[in-house]
């Protein structure tokens, strides 16, 4: 019998069969393929326990909290400099000297003046005793005395500002003048920097105002610097935000005997204000964020299983762990991008150590 000649029930009877056929074909198709899809490569490690620490991180220059630029009081030419840049220096000491003719002389002419006008007053001590002469005449030599000690007390005290002193206890840092100028009343000489103890400021956003107290602890790493990080305090913490910038500010004393640090140098300042003692963590990178959710992927019987997880603190690459991952969860930590509920996974590193080691780089005193 031709095709044509079938009745319409037969002929749909006919493709209704040839259908499920088909279909039977393409599920046993797909089920072959799925059998045959390799299982996903993943590195997994085992949560770690230790102490974590919750830490504001931020950048700030090294600066020195005490620097004094010392001026000259007098003018003069420079006829002798006594110190160099990179020379350390006390407070008192004479860093150069001024040329003081004039102001020696003046000084010579104003110890005359004053030895007369004392001979005049013991005379007239005298007089004034035997009422000699009048009070209102004794007490005029006795004010004229008054100020020619005063004018010589002056002009000694010029002629030794002749001699630039250090203002403060310090290292030379700069100096300005060379020998044979002449400088003038106020111009700059040399700065002098005290490097004991140097400070630094940081800004930090106002949210984090009722964290950070003064005497916590602060991990420093200078980059221009080998070796461990420096360690030490909050000084000070400003009592008032900044309007502008939404942000106080809190020092920072850095003592440093060797000494390393220079005045100039950023820092990369971590202060820590809590801490979290024997919790559960994982790195950082095994955490999945999506929409508002976080989870981890484990592996049970090398299936991949999605946990959702709570988490609090976070440093040096780990995170801690508050809820949904037990001390025996193999969490996988690489090839989790991507990486679908249930798929079938192999655990390359099986056969080596898969517990993470955790370093304590919190600041001690």
């Amino acid at each position: 019998m031709k095709l044509n000649q079938l009745s319409p029930v037969a002929f749909a009877l006919l493709f209704l069969l040839i259908g499920c056929q088909q279909h039977e074909g393409a599920a046993e198709n797909s089920e072959d393929e799925s059998e045959e899809a390799p299982p996903i490569p993943v590195e997994t490690s085992k949560p770690v326990r230790g102490d974590i620490y919750a830490i504001y991180t931020g950048t700030a220059p090294i600066e020195a909290l005490a620097e004094a630029t010392v001026i000259g009081k007098v003018g003069g030419e420079v006829l002798e400099i006594l110190v160099e840049e990179g020379d350390t220096v006390s407070k008192g000491q004479v860093l150069a000297r001024l040329d003081g003719d004039r102001l020696r002389l003046e000084l010579g002419e104003s110890e005359a003046r004053l030895r007369k006008m004392q001979r005049d007053y013991e005379r007239n001590v005298d007089l004034s005793d035997k009422g000699l002469i009048s009070v209102g005449d004794f007490e005029k030599i006795k004010f004229e005395l008054e100020a020619l000690q005063a004018s010589h007390n002056l002009a000694k005290l010029e002629l030794n500002y002749t001699q630039v002193r250090a203002p403060i206890d310090g290292v030379v840092s700069e100096r300005f003048i060379k020998l044979g100028s002449t400088i003038s009343a106020s111009d700059p000489v040399f700065r002098v920097t005290n490097f004991d103890p140097l400070v630094a400021y940081l800004h930090i956003p106002e949210r984090e105002y009722r964290n950070i107290q003064a005497e916590q602890a602060v991990r420093i790493d200078i980059d221009a610097l080998e070796g461990p990080p420096l360690i030490a305090n909050v000084t000070r913490v400003s009592p008032i935000v900044d309007p502008e910038t939404g942000t106080f500010k809190i020092s920072i004393e850095i003592y440093d005997g060797q000494p390393r640090i220079k005045p100039g140098m950023f820092g990369r300042i971590s202060v820590v204000y809590d801490q979290h003692a024997n919790v559960l963590q994982v790195p950082r990178s095994a955490i999945i964020d999506e929409v508002g959710q976080t989870s981890v992927f484990v592996v049970e019987s090398d299936i991949a299983v999605r946990k959702t997880v709570e988490t609090g603190f976070s440093d040096e690459g780990m995170i801690e762990i508050t809820s949904g991952l037990t001390d025996d969860d193999d969490v996988v930590t690489v090839g989790q991008i991507g990486l679908k509920p249930d798929a079938r996974v192999t655990v390359i590193n099986a056969d080596q150590e898969t517990e993470i080691q955790v370093t304590d780089n919190a600041p001690t005193d």
